[in-house]
């Protein structure tokens, strides 16, 4: 008979486990390779989905889309209100100009300014209305001879300046990665402003302003019966124009 190889129980068997786990360790690391492949590519579809245009969304989830990303801001009125003063007027606007101003306005400038600068270009519209005031006319301020009458006007004056806030906006901004430390958009504003009175002014509004005035009083005197107008220039009061 053959003889059987000695059997030892004390010694352990070859161990293939150790490669059972290698194969294990593999299979899971290809599972996650999988799973964050996945979920990344969901993440960069839904990006992709929110960087297209809203036409080729359907409606509904259009509208959803734009509330989420371009929510409507919410303006919240207080509904007292307090009335400073009341004042009767006798204004006669005369003459009135309607300008444009591009304005740019920066701080922020300098070594640091790639942290704090501000740069704004703001295309500006405004108002400018001039006239005279009827309410300063006096008694003495009309002498009736015959059918002729003498009259000293109020000075003309400016009435409003201010800017229309819907045509107004800013055409260009550049911010630091800090953002602004003033309200840069407002001192442009007020800038504008100045500016566009400025120029009425230079242009010659209170004339005009007050050669309209003699015309428009001129034709209802004379609708009154006087023959002969004559106007007396008024010298201007102090602070009745900026």
């Amino acid at each position: 008979m053959a003889s059987l190889p000695n059997e030892n129980p004390n010694e352990k068997n070859p161990a293939p486990p150790r490669r059972a786990n290698r194969g294990l360790s593999t299979v899971l690391l290809v599972v996650i390779i999988v799973v964050v492949a996945a979920i990344g590519f969901l993440a960069v579809d839904t990006l992709l989905a929110l960087r297209r245009p809203f036409g080729s969304v359907p409606g509904d989830v259009e509208e959803t889309v734009r509330a989420v990303v371009n929510p409507t801001p919410t303006i919240i009125a207080d509904p007292v209100t307090i009335v400073l003063e009341i004042r009767s007027l006798a204004r006669l606007e005369t003459a009135a100009y309607t300008l444009e101003k591009v304005v740019t306005a920066e701080s922020g400038e300098g070594p640091l300014g790639f942290l704090f600068k501000d740069r704004l270009l703001l295309v500006a519209h405004g108002e400018v209305i001039a006239g005279v005031d009827l309410s300063k006319l006096t008694e003495d301020d009309i002498i009736v001879t015959g059918d002729e009458v003498f009259v000293t006007l109020p000075a003309a004056e400016i009435f409003v300046a201010t800017l229309d806030n819907e045509q107004s906006y800013v055409y260009d901004r550049e911010t630091g990665l800090l953002g602004p430390e003033v309200d840069l958009e407002t001192l442009a504003r007020q800038e504008a402003e100045r500016q566009i009175l400025d120029a009425a002014l230079e242009d010659g509004i209170l004339q005009k302003a007050q050669d309209n005035a003699e015309v428009y009083v001129r034709g209802l005197l004379e609708a009154l019966g006087f023959e002969q107008v004559t106007f007396i220039t008024a010298t201007p009061m102090p602070g009745s124009s900026p």
